[in-house]
């Protein structure tokens, strides 16, 4: 498979103070790494690709590294993940499919016991795209405190033979979470879902 080239790297860390309520004790922490590649397959129609996975896997796990240590270090910190990739204009929706595996895998390794399946999305899109990388909590899908997104992008990314990669971890719920359904503190930890 191709190797990766990469032209950029940035990381974003939000502190959420309040969102018109009480200021919280502690601030929420979310953060985004992102990671701009060259599109080994743009321009053409490349029939097996998944072997591209694999190559990518690293470069996961580097960034979701990257991602645990700008956010404090503390695995047991991290309480919402997710995951995204935006493709430029000559690359295909199944471009940024190649990220679910090293993307997702790369922060449950990181963060140790994580079960809950990494929410994801991905669009095409041209430099500036933004998008909005869905987040849930680490060990139930269905805590809905921690039903969240970030915002992720960069100016002149993805250009069109470009992949915009994306991993984001909170450290917690949203800061006014009051909105009933299963707690943090309820989660059985049995499937990924409660």
């Amino acid at each position: 498979m191709p190797e990766i080239v990469i032209r950029k790297r940035a990381t974003v860390i939000e502190e959420v103070f309040h969102e018109g309520g009480k200021p919280a004790a502690l601030p929420l922490r979310r953060g985004a790494v992102l990671c701009v590649i060259r599109n080994p397959f743009a321009g053409r129609y490349v029939e097996d690709i998944a072997g591209f996975m694999d190559d990518l896997t690293p470069l996961g796990v580097s960034m979701a590294g990257s991602l645990l240590k700008a956010l404090g270090g503390d695995p047991a910190a991290v309480q919402g993940y997710g995951k995204g990739a935006i493709i430029g204009s000559a690359g295909e929706l199944e471009h940024g499919a190649l990220w679910h595996v090293p993307g997702g895998y790369a922060m449950r390794e990181i963060l140790g016991e994580a079960k809950a399946i990494v929410p994801s999305a991905k669009k095409v899109g041209g430099p500036g795209t933004r998008l909005d990388v869905p987040v849930t909590h680490i060990n139930a899908s269905y805590v809905r405190s921690h039903f969240d997104a970030m915002e992720v992008g960069i100016s002149d990314a993805p250009r069109a033979d470009e992949l915009l990669l994306a991993l984001v971890m909170t450290t917690g719920s949203r800061i006014h979470a009051r909105v009933g359904g299963l707690k943090a503190s309820e989660i059985k930890g049995e499937d990924g879902l409660r």
